[in-house]
């Protein structure tokens, strides 16, 4: 019985002896960072670096200007009607100098056109105002578009990095005289031409997913400006006519510019009929 647990405690120092053994032959795998993956990549890493930054940057910027507020607002557009109601045309131009939003530039254009030329048709004015809105308008569009322009630009400099990768990976394999370096060298190649594309596709994906967010809202605020460009330009026509209506036509302010009513001849006839 005793030389039984002593087989039995043999048995288990020799399984823990061959498990260490095994383990200290195994080999240990290196545990790396994404900051190393990423600088394996090749040469071409560093303009999508500069691309990746470039995206976060514009990605902010049009997350604070792409915005109803920016474009045109209720709070302008309601001093804008009353200003033209009452013929306000220099308060109105000093208030859209201080106002930075599209229908203000809009707004200051077209006014200080009609200060600057007092007897121009309207038909002008309103070509003005048109020009100037379309202007703003094909700019908030082309901004966005640079978004559009990353993502289709950095899976091209990704795909070309793979590439350089492959390339590199098969002059490793030509140049390979010792057994395994080929091995290796198709590897570190191939994982450097899989980095490079991964690092272009990383920036393209989240570039035009919010090309096409901002795009939708650009689509919508557009349609906004021409409404209230329209609506601007209907209510400076309507107090253009009104005025002139009023000071060609004035209402006789003397007591001589009425006809005696005693009389029915024109006044200067009853002189020439005495005359005679």
């Amino acid at each position: 019985m005793k030389c039984c647990h002593i087989s039995i405690a043999s048995f288990f120092v020799t399984v823990a002896t061959l498990s260490a053994a095994a383990e200290s032959a195994t080999p240990q795998i290196k545990q790396t960072n994404i900051l190393e993956i990423l600088a394996k990549g090749g040469i071409m890493m560093y303009p999508l670096g500069v691309m990746s930054v470039i995206t976060v940057l514009l990605i902010l910027l049009f997350l604070l200007t792409v915005r109803r507020n920016a474009i045109v607002s209720d709070r302008f557009m309601n001093s804008v009607d009353i200003m033209v109601r009452k013929r306000d045309f220099l308060g109105l131009s000093a208030l859209s100098n201080r106002r930075n939003e599209c229908m203000a530039r809009v707004t200051q254009k077209t006014i200080d056109f009609v200060i600057s030329n007092p007897g121009c048709p309207f038909e002008n004015v309103r070509e003005i105002a048109q020009t100037e809105g379309s202007h703003q308008a094909g700019q908030l569009t082309s901004r966005i578009t640079y978004l559009a322009d990353i993502g289709a630009i950095a899976p091209m400099v990704g795909l070309l990095g793979t590439v350089f990768g492959m390339i590199e990976a098969f002059f490793q394999i030509s140049s390979g005289a010792v057994p395994g370096v080929r091995e290796m060298g198709l590897a570190e190649g191939v994982s450097k031409a899989l980095i490079a594309t991964a690092g272009g596709l990383a920036i393209s994906i989240p570039a035009l997913a919010f090309y096409s967010i901002f795009r939708g809202k650009v689509q919508k605020f557009v349609a906004e400006l021409e409404a209230a460009v329209t609506h601007f330009v209907i209510l400076l026509q309507s107090s253009t006519e009104r005025y002139d209506t009023s000071s060609v036509n004035p209402m006789p302010r003397k007591r001589e510019d009425y006809p005696d009513p005693s009389s029915s001849a024109l006044p200067g006839d009853r002189a020439d009929l005495q005359g005679v």
